[in-house]
């Protein structure tokens, strides 16, 4: 009994790292996206990808069929959301890296970009997952391409003033 419970446990590490091997990569990227720290330095995307991958392992024995790249996105975009929303300095609230292509968008807008053009989550989808209308991820959805796409401009340059000639 022992031996096969330990044999069970042992698979199941197994299985896990495999999946960690082939969807961490993406996964930490997606983290990277919706948190809009630069690539190199993402402490906070890093937390949610580890926090979520904790929570896919606890439950690794129930997912039954269940796909864990699905089940770790749903459980990273719901924590982000949960934090960017929910708590004052989560994990959507630090300001997004200058360099980082969605640091125009908010925290919401950023994860309904996310998940339905970088994941390819379908809109009902996105909706069900984040308790929103569909009419309203499709509205968030699209301000945030046109945002993206076509970026505020920044301040206008200063008006020139010719130089006062100098009398001699």
């Amino acid at each position: 009994m022992r031996e096969r419970h330990a044999s069970r446990g042992a698979r199941r590490a197994r299985e896990f790292e495999a999946f960690v091997a082939g969807a961490a990569g993406r996964l930490l990227h997606t983290a990277t996206l919706l948190t809009g720290e630069a690539p190199a330095d993402n402490p906070r995307a890093r937390r949610l990808l580890a926090l979520s991958l904790a929570h896919t392992y606890a439950a690794w024995d129930r997912l039954r069929g269940e796909d864990p790249y699905d089940h770790t996105r749903r459980h990273l975009a719901t924590r982000f959301a949960h934090g960017a929303w929910h708590h004052y300095g989560g994990l959507g609230r630090a300001r997004p890296h200058p360099e980082s292509p969605l640091a125009a968008l908010g925290p919401q807008e950023r994860l309904i970009l996310v998940l339905r053009l970088y994941e390819g989550v379908a809109e009902e989808q996105t909706a069900a997952l984040l308790g929103l209308p569909r009419e309203r991820v499709r509205a968030i959805c699209d301000r945030a391409t046109a945002t993206v796409l076509h970026p505020p401009r920044g301040p206008a340059p200063a008006p020139v003033r010719p130089a006062a000639k100098a009398t001699a």
